[in-house]
């Protein structure tokens, strides 16, 4: 089971990744909502989001660089945010998506590249 430990860092930041989405991107459906309530609220989802990014960066620090770690985090943004996009702001997925993908997984294979 050693060789699981680095994912919990990994899956730690994706939880934090989708409370700052909901904290970033949350807020478009309630346009009409007060924009001092929408701060307010904001800060309390993006407390959660600290709450797991913050030791997922230290744990993962351990068995990551720096680097690899930010790459795994931009990774796992753009594909929260895909997700969050299609699903709860009910955008459409379109190519610009795909193609983002793609130079992510570029990144990937040059970051972990021995």
């Amino acid at each position: 089971m050693q060789f699981l430990r680095p994912a919990i860092p990994v899956l730690m930041l994706l939880v934090s990744n989708i409370f700052m989405t909901f904290a970033w991107y949350g807020h478009l459906k309630f346009k009409s909502t007060a924009l001092w309530i929408v701060i307010l609220s904001s800060w309390g989802i993006a407390l959660f989001e600290y709450i797991f990014q913050v030791p997922a960066n230290r744990m993962g620090s351990g068995y990551f660089t720096t680097a690899q770690l930010k790459i795994i985090q931009e990774v796992i943004t753009l594909t929260v945010f895909s997700v969050f996009s299609v699903l709860y702001l009910k955008e459409k997925f379109t190519w610009n998506y795909f193609y983002a993908f793609l130079c992510m997984l570029g990144a990937v294979f040059f970051i972990f590249k021995k």
